[in-house]
């Protein structure tokens, strides 16, 4: 390996680096069952994103207009309160926020079925501490997702 192929893997990442020595990794979602496009697939990275952001707008509306009235501070407080209970009601009923809805996604149990509530619980907790949303794996599935037994799909 010359020092433009060290490199190239270094920026380019360990996965794509693995797949250049062969290893076959398959599309996202394969180990889970789900197809590779379309509806039931893993939801794309930056949708999911998007969906987190109109959800968050939305609970800090609420915060801040309803709640706290007008003091700014207590409005984030209020807004990360709103932003779990909205996620632990609509996730552990219908199986998506009002930004999931919009874009598309849908949040089920790995095993196909409706995520359920205590799972829909544990879920929003993780999500509020944000640091389990950074660590993926190479579905592209949050720890938050991972040990709620959850995956985020198209719909």
């Amino acid at each position: 390996m010359d020092n433009r192929q060290a490199i190239g893997s270094w920026l380019s990442g360990p996965r794509a680096a693995a797949e250049e020595m062969g290893a076959d990794f398959g599309h996202r979602g394969e180990r889970l069952g789900l197809p590779e496009n379309g509806p039931g697939s893993i939801a794309p990275l930056g949708r999911r994103f998007g969906a987190l952001f109109i959800d968050w707008a939305l609970c800090a509306l609420i915060g801040y207009g309803l709640l706290a009235r007008g003091d700014l501070a207590a409005a984030n407080n209020w807004a990360l309160l709103v932003f779990v209970v909205l996620s632990v009601l609509t996730v552990g009923t219908v199986g998506y926020t009002p930004g999931k809805r919009l874009l598309g996604i849908r949040v089920i149990a790995v095993d196909g079925t409706r995520l359920s509530l205590p799972y829909a619980v544990l879920r929003s907790a993780l999500l509020a501490l944000l640091i389990p949303v950074l660590i993926w794996d190479r579905d592209g599935r949050g720890l938050h997702d991972q040990l709620a037994r959850a995956v985020q799909v198209r719909i």
